[in-house]
């Protein structure tokens, strides 16, 4: 009788475990069912939150299920990044990250780092540029380094939040004028231009897509870039180079999703995403916000690039002092 039943349950086994990985596949083949979620951790408005309601506005037809932003702003993007690491894998949450999940660990910000996300893709990448109101006495960058170096001035500028690329860029350049600038941290790079609009603080650093539309209607005035060369929409402004001093930062936007993800949701939306970066209608949004158009970069380079910039930026905080 028992070796009647080994070779039936032998049989058995083979058959279960097919079923069960040909009923696995066909589960991982319908990814995805619903709607997934950009996990944006800034306020609406702002760059990051701009390139993803983009990118998504283009994805039509490129998966079955649409892509839905979702804000989650604070802590310097922290909130947000923090919600899809510990999200459960299965594709249905996507971070839009930017540069300060490179090195928010580093400044003691975060317990997480870029290595705890899957990259999917960078969409692109821009310099930060320094405005002052368009009724400021500050032409340049001098001026306002020149100012703030008077004992008796106290020189506000606003960011992104604590530990943010503008809040690290305010500290940077005020190490490179050696000067001392009061920061005034926000949620995002939209509510201190908006405060900076309303006359309560006198400058903000941001990136080139948030400020160019103010410094084209005429309400700021942009001092400096900091990138090698000047950008398109900000043709007339100098960067800081130009201006005797040698600072390039800035920031990006790229997507990401949590550890664990399956390996082939994780290939259909990296190939979904290539596809949506080369839509002429987002390539023309992009360029119509002023959003570069051509530092998009596949995963592995993209992984690369946030290995180099995680040590550059740790450099670069370990020269400088962040107010808290």
């Amino acid at each position: 009788m028992l070796r009647t039943l080994r070779p039936i349950c032998f049989a058995f086994t083979i058959a279960t475990t097919l079923a069960t990985g040909v009923h696995a596949t066909a589960t991982a083949a319908e990814w995805p069912e619903r709607p997934i979620e950009i996990i944006v951790p800034y306020q609406a408005g702002g760059g990051a939150d701009v390139m993803a309601r983009a990118f998504a506005s283009a994805a039509g037809g490129h998966l079955p299920q649409s892509f839905v932003v979702v804000n989650k702003p604070g802590a310097a993007g922290a909130i947000g990044w923090n919600e899809v690491i510990r999200a459960k894998p299965d594709g249905y949450k996507v971070a839009l990250t930017a540069v300060e999940i490179t090195f928010l660990k580093d400044l003691g910000l975060a317990s997480f780092s870029h290595r705890d996300l899957i990259p999917i893709a960078k969409l692109n990448a821009d310099p930060a540029v320094v405005v002052v109101r368009k009724d400021s006495p500050y032409q340049n960058i001098e001026q306002l380094l020149t100012a703030a170096r008077q004992s008796s001035a106290t020189i506000s500028v606003g960011n992104a939040g604590h530990g943010s690329m503008w809040h690290m860029s305010a500290a940077a350049l005020a190490q490179k004028g050696g000067v001392t600038f009061n920061d005034v941290p926000f949620t995002g790079g939209t509510p201190a231009l908006l405060s900076l609009l309303g006359g309560h603080i006198d400058a903000v650093i941001a990136s080139a897509p948030e400020v160019i539309p103010y410094v084209q209607g005429h309400k700021l005035r942009a001092l400096g870039v900091m990138s090698a060369q000047r950008v398109k929409g900000l043709d007339d402004v100098a960067t800081l180079r130009e201006q005797g001093i040698d600072l390039q930062l800035g920031t990006w936007r790229g997507l990401a999703v949590p550890r664990g993800t399956p390996d082939n949701v994780v290939e259909t939306l990296r190939r979904a995403t290539a596809e949506i970066m080369r839509e002429p209608a987002l390539l023309q949004a992009m360029e119509k916000q002023y959003f570069s158009t051509n530092s998009y970069e596949d995963a592995a380079t993209f992984a690369a690039s946030m290995d180099r910039e995680n040590a550059m930026m740790r450099e670069v905080a370990s020269k400088i002092q962040l107010q808290k």
